[in-house]
């Protein structure tokens, strides 16, 4: 079940930041919108509304939480580069997963915008210092400060957990 669940492991933070490692998690948020496009490719409605594990989120599901959550990590950035440690407003991921527009709605939507979104935010990671990756947001939940340059490997991983998803779930059906 970890595996189904966890297919690349959990977030692991490396021992020290780097540029050279904020440079390659920025690549992989830019790459993201077309790996994501390219599994989600050819796939038929029946096979979008699969889940990738038993309790899990349908493909369909997938994709349309990774809009909603990379749309949710773009504004923690600009909050956190715009205010003095803001505290975020948590979302119920699983309730939006189960609303008409994440159950209903057509992937391309989805795909489109999070091509739009990251092409967008990472024209704004790029730009950042190391000061400013320093910034960080509360979490109201555990009240803990997240400094960006943290989040960002967290959501360069977050991409390649929900791909790894829907890429696992094809070899397993053989599609």
């Amino acid at each position: 079940m970890e595996v189904l669940k966890y297919p690349i492991g959990r977030f692991a933070a490396p021992a020290e930041m780097t540029d050279a490692v904020r440079a390659r998690w920025i690549e992989e948020i830019a790459a993201l919108p077309a790996l994501l496009k390219d599994a989600v490719s050819g796939l038929s409605e029946a096979q979008l509304d699969t889940p990738y594990r038993d309790g899990g989120w349908t493909v369909r599901q997938v994709v349309h939480h990774l809009a909603d959550s990379h749309i949710n990590s773009y504004m923690r950035f600009k909050l956190a580069l715009t205010e003095e440690k803001p505290t975020i407003k948590p979302y119920d991921e699983e309730r939006w997963a189960e609303l008409p527009d994440s159950v209903g709605t057509p992937v391309e939507l989805s795909l489109d915008l999070v091509e739009s979104l990251h092409a967008r935010w990472v024209k704004l990671l790029a730009s950042l210092s190391e000061t400013e990756y320093k910034r960080a947001f509360v979490h109201p939940e555990s009240g803990r400060e997240t400094p960006l340059d943290r989040n960002l490997g967290i959501y360069a991983w977050h991409g390649k957990h929900h791909l790894a998803h829907i890429t696992e779930l094809k070899k397993r059906m053989g599609w």
